[in-house]
């Protein structure tokens, strides 16, 4: 699957790669109410990775239902919208309204956004504020919920049984993790609000080991991501026991790489003797 905020909403790959060649599409961050983002500049290049903090900025859910869904729910692939909200109840009046669109099986949900009535702090750094969130979307929600987890947590596993118990179908794993860059001749930072989400191959070693943690730690299945840039990364993910893997940051590099890992996933197989994806997942000799 391709990451959110990374391949737009699909439409805007069509020249590159054939949609209908990608297990899923999961669509830019989608909020109830429409969003500005954060001031520019908004993106730095990091040695092996890069920053961002462009702040969720979208036209609102109503302007996807009436705009975008028009335009993918023909496409023949799982279109899965990323939500994000402010409030419990921001997010499931979202994802109610996502959840009356026949062809959108799924939705992400991004719990690393913060919970403005408890002081701002993100809803997935604690069990707490992350079931309480599932569980609002789990009662105005009644299809496949994937819950999108933060890793600038002390114990992922603890918060992955969190929402597994509040009624999230799957997890995936992980989101960006904090980070800044600062330009020396200037003195100060090079994003606009100081801080933003490192992604790339840099972050690949603490998503694989979060990954590794969890599918141990819970029944749900689990979709790993985090600097997968190859089919060979791709493949780690799956034997550490991801079921899917999403692909971000190498998107920008080249904009085909999504069927290009799949297509080396299934040479692995081959090469390996293998009948299917099945027989590798969560095989890891550890």
């Amino acid at each position: 699957m391709t990451a959110s905020g990374t391949f737009g909403y699909g439409l805007e790959f069509a020249d590159f790669v054939n949609l209908e060649d990608i297990g899923g599409i999961i669509v830019k961050g989608t909020t109830l109410y429409p969003r500005e983002g954060n001031p520019y500049p908004r993106m730095a290049e990091t040695p092996q990775g890069m920053l961002n903090c462009v702040g969720l900025q979208n036209k609102g859910v109503d302007y996807f239902c009436k705009y975008i869904y028009p335009q993918i729910e023909g496409i023949g692939t799982n279109m899965i919208v990323n939500v994000s909200g402010s409030c419990c109840e921001d997010y499931a009046e979202c994802a109610a309204r996502i959840g009356e669109l026949e062809h959108i099986p799924a939705i992400e949900l991004n719990i690393s956004c913060p919970n403005v009535k408890e002081g701002g702090m993100a809803f997935g750094v604690t069990p707490q504020g992350a079931e309480s969130v599932v569980k609002a979307v789990r009662e105005a929600y009644r299809k496949t919920l994937i819950v999108k987890l933060s890793p600038n947590v002390t114990d992922i596993a603890e918060i992955a049984r969190s929402v597994e118990a509040a009624g999230a179908d799957a997890v995936s794993l992980i989101n960006t993790l904090m980070g800044m860059a600062i330009d020396i001749e200037k003195r100060r930072p090079v994003l606009s609000i100081s801080t933003g989400g490192l992604s790339g191959p840099a972050v690949k070693p603490v998503a694989l080991r979060m990954v590794w943690q969890v599918a141990k730690a819970v029944r749900i299945p689990v979709v790993g991501l985090g600097g997968i840039m190859n089919a060979a990364d791709a493949i780690e993910f799956m034997l550490a026991g991801a079921t899917a893997i999403e692909i971000g940051t190498a998107n920008f590099i080249d904009p085909a790489i999504t069927v290009k890992v799949a297509r080396g996933i299934d040479e692995y197989l081959e090469r390996h003797g293998y009948a299917s994806v099945q027989d590798i997942i969560g095989r890891l000799e550890a």
